[in-house]
Parts: structure tokens; C-alpha cells; sequence
């Protein structure tokens, strides 16, 4: 499919690229929709293969906020940002405030945000060009590192799962397999052994690996036999895809629920799950723990709110089982009706997000 049918076909409202010669930046939003308010989703940076690869990743992932922030009761709609650069060599202050710029000028349309490769101190050089940002440093009013979020999000949705499953929410008698340790997957394995659960993890980074099996007594397994361990729920907490016909093959677990976005391989690895019986919990509703924690940036920060918002996954996760099992459908194509039933509800009511528009009186500009 070519690239304008995909823009087309994924019903995206607009994508715009950014080009600034003197600072290396070539960079990609894609806003999809804006039905229920103005476009949230993190900003990555990857060093990718060609424009056409990170385009699509910024209209796969731009979608699929839209579904996130819809199913987990946000009034924001979905986007996504995508920066073309090495992030160990490419970075500096120049580089970033050259993006909130380029950020800047959509108008509020789009907001900004932390993702693979960019941190909390890049998103504060952004900050210095443009307030369309959050998950900016505490100084600033923001909330910092949404990581623990993101971790407790999906702790909860794991706690539903298990519930659903064993009828139990006793971790102590389950194994789990944690596929990787980064500032999220570390989190989720803190929260695992404070219950008492045996972790089996993986990760490529030596360091990382290592910090989990020192400080939380997990234990290490290689990059493959994660896979093949005796755990019953697999945590998928790095990239996309690993769930496919290959790994499939591999796994005994009962239960898959981890952060990772894009777990699923496509829709025909989402039948075989649930043909096999496995419960899963769809990747974007138990990783909203993170854009649910900035989102509440916008009206002034409070980690308590933050708290028991993200609590709240636990009861979404379980309506998405109810309503699975009422239909007979896997559980990702129940997180789908959900969103699609909020976003075409409201859209009865709201028209796509439109800032307000500058209008220059005297010389000087006002919003209109």
C-alpha cells in the first residue's frame, strides 16, 4: 500500500515533516484524530532505514494513541512525533528547541512528549520553545519520568488479568516472564517481587539485565529462552512484534499482559492468541498508565489524581474481558469497540480540534 492510500485508509487528519538543515533535524507528526481534543503522543527518535519507514511507524503509532487516550477516558486525541537521528550522536540543546519550534507552529494541535529514545531533559529543551509539551521536569510544574506510570498501569492490568484467570489476585504462587528491564520493565519487576512472584527476565543491555537480578532477585534467562519459560503471564516490556507465529510456538504462558506497544505481530497472531486461550490484555489500555500521568499536566499536576486515574485501568481491563466474552471476540478486538464507541459518540457532539487562530491587531497578535 502506498504511502497517501495509508494515510487515507488509517483516516489520519493530517501529517506534516520538518526539515532543519542547519541543526541535522528531520522530524514527522502525524495527527490522526481530534475528535476528543487536540493530538497527545510521545516523540521518538530512532536511526531509521529510510523517510518511508519512520512514516509509517508515525501513522501505525499515531492511531493507536488515538485509541489509548480514547479507551482510557482522555479528552485528547491521538499523534504521534518521529525524529530520523542517531539518539547517541545527534542530540543537543540546539536540536530539540529547533523541534519545539517546529512544534510550536502547529498551533496546539499536537502535543509532545517523551518516547523511545527521548527522556525528560529533552523534553525540557522543547519546553523552552513551546508549552504544546508535557512530561517536562517537576521544576517546571510537569511531572517528570512517567515511567512508574506506565509500570503501575500495567501492574493493575496485570492484577486483572489474574483475577479473571485464577480467580486470585495471590502472585505469590505465579512466575512471570518480563521481557526487558528498562525504565518501565524495572518498575514492573519491583512491584512483581514486593509480591513475592518468581521473574524470570531478559534484556540486551548487560546492565540493565544485571540490575534486575541484583536489586529485585529476579533471574536471568537469554534473549530466546524467555520465551520458553514455565512463567504463566509474559510481560512484554520492550519493542513491538514479539508476539507472532514463531514465539507463539514457544510460549506455555496463560496470561500475556505487559507494556510494550504493538505486541501483537497483526490481527491473524490476535485470533491465534485467543483461539489458544490465552487471556491477553490489549498492549494500548494497560500502557496508558504514562499518557494518563502527563495528560494531567494540563490542568495542574497532582500525583494523587495521577494515582487513582491510573488505578482505574483495573476496572477498564475488566469491562474489556466482560465485553469480550458477552461477544466472543478476542480482547483486542473488545479494546477496539470501545474506543471507536467513545470517539463516534462524541463525535455527535465535537468536531475535530481546531485551535484558535492568530490574528495580528496594531501589531500585536491575539487569538481569535
Amino acid at each position: 500500500m502506498g504511502i497517501m492510500s495509508s494515510i487515507t485508509t488509517m483516516g489520519h487528519e493530517e501529517v506534516v515533516f520538518f526539515h532543519a538543515r542547519d541543526f541535522g533535524l528531520t522530524a514527522i507528526v502525524a495527527i490522526h484524530d481530534t475528535t476528543l481534543g487536540p493530538a497527545l503522543g510521545g516523540c521518538r527518535m530512532l536511526p531509521y532505514n529510510s523517510d518511508e519507514e519512520a512514516l509509517r511507524d508515525a501513522l501505525r503509532l499515531s492511531r493507536g494513541m488515538t485509541y489509548k487516550n480514547a479507551v482510557a477516558g482522555l479528552n485528547l486525541g491521538g499523534g504521534k512525533s518521529v525524529i530520523i537521528g542517531d539518539p547517541k550522536k545527534d542530540k543537543s540543546e540546539a536540536f530539540f528547541r529547533a523541534f519545539g519550534r517546529f512544534i510550536e507552529s502547529l498551533a496546539g494541535r499536537y502535543i509532545t512528549a517523551e518516547d523511545v529514545n527521548t527522556s525528560v531533559e529533552d523534553m525540557e529543551q522543547i519546553f523552552q520553545e513551546t508549552t504544546h509539551v508535557v512530561g517536562i521536569p517537576i521544576a517546571h510544574g510537569g511531572s517528570g519520568d512517567p515511567s512508574p506510570f506506565t509500570a503501575l498501569g500495567t501492574f493493575r492490568g496485570i492484577q486483572a488479568a489474574v483475577a479473571r484467570k485464577y480467580g486470585s489476585a495471590d502472585f505469590s504462587r505465579l512466575s512471570f516472564a518480563v521481557q526487558g528491564a528498562g525504565h518501565v520493565g524495572i518498575h514492573l519487576i519491583q512491584m512483581l517481587r514486593k509480591e513475592n512472584a518468581k521473574v524470570y527476565v531478559t534484556d540486551t543491555d548487560a546492565e540493565r539485565l544485571n540490575h534486575a537480578v541484583e536489586k529485585f532477585g529476579a533471574e536471568s534467562v537469554g534473549l530466546d529462552e524467555i520465551y520458553q519459560t514455565d512463567a504463566q503471564i509474559f510481560c512484554p516490556c520492550a519493542l513491538g512484534g514479539t508476539i507472532n507465529p514463531q514465539t507463539l510456538e514457544q510460549l506455555r504462558c496463560e496470561i500475556i499482559a505487559g507494556a510494550a506497544n504493538n505486541q501483537l505481530e497483526n490481527e491473524a497472531t490476535g485470533e491465534e492468541v485467543h483461539r489458544r486461550g490465552i487471556l491477553y490484555v490489549p498492549d494500548y489500555v494497560i500502557n496508558a498508565g504514562g499518557v494518563i500521568n502527563v495528560a494531567i499536566e494540563r490542568q495542574g499536576y497532582n500525583r494523587d489524581r495521577a494515582t487513582h486515574q491510573v488505578d482505574r485501568i483495573y476496572d477498564i481491563v475488566k469491562l474489556i474481558f466482560a465485553l469480550a466474552e458477552q461477544e466472543n471476540i478476542p480482547t483486542y478486538k473488545a479494546a477496539d469497540r470501545l474506543a471507536e464507541k467513545r470517539i463516534n459518540d462524541l463525535a455527535k457532539v465535537h468536531r475535530p480540534y481546531l485551535p484558535a487562530r492568530r490574528r495580528t491587531i496594531n501589531g500585536r497578535h491575539q487569538l481569535s
